[in-house]
């Protein structure tokens, strides 16, 4: 398994541009935003939802995501767990508007895709997860690990 360090740096090396970096801050947590939506609207087991209306496709994606996250780097994996704990509680609240929580999430998904690839457009290379899809799961780690390096705390 490669380590957090060579995750960071392969994925950085395709997102140098800073407009296109710009593009990934504004982009990159809609995304999230609008799977966990997406995972949210998929109708779990009647058992699952008589526990609670939080135990659902969305927030075990993010716990199993959150323990990838935990053997790449377990101070990255508690920072991802607040990020995901505040999308999780955007996605309730999306699903009290007038329309069904897919749609909003389906509009979130394409706009902010739109943004990607302009980003890496302007950049002129290739979304990294054309390599390994694993990458889209690195996306938001990087963007992470950019907060604390500005913050000077060690993952």
């Amino acid at each position: 398994m490669r380590s957090v360090g060579e995750w960071l740096s392969e994925y950085g090396a395709s997102h140098e541009n800073p407009t296109n970096k710009l593009l990934h801050w504004i982009c990159v947590p809609p995304i999230v935003l609008s799977v966990m939506g997406f995972l949210w609207s998929v109708p779990v087991p009647r058992a699952f939802a008589a526990l609670s209306p939080w135990l659902n496709w969305a927030t075990l994606t993010a716990a199993a995501a959150a323990v990838y996250y935990l053997l790449l780097s377990p101070a990255l994996a508690a920072g991802i767990v607040v990020v995901f704990l505040v999308l999780l509680a955007l996605t309730q609240g999306l699903t009290h508007l007038p329309w069904p929580l897919w749609l909003s999430s389906l509009i979130i998904f394409v706009i902010a895709w739109i943004g990607q690839f302009t980003g890496h457009a302007i950049e002129g290379k290739r979304p990294s997860f054309f390599k390994d899809l694993q990458f889209l799961l690195i996306g938001p780690l990087w963007l992470l690990a950019a907060l604390y390096r500005r913050l000077s705390l060690r993952y």
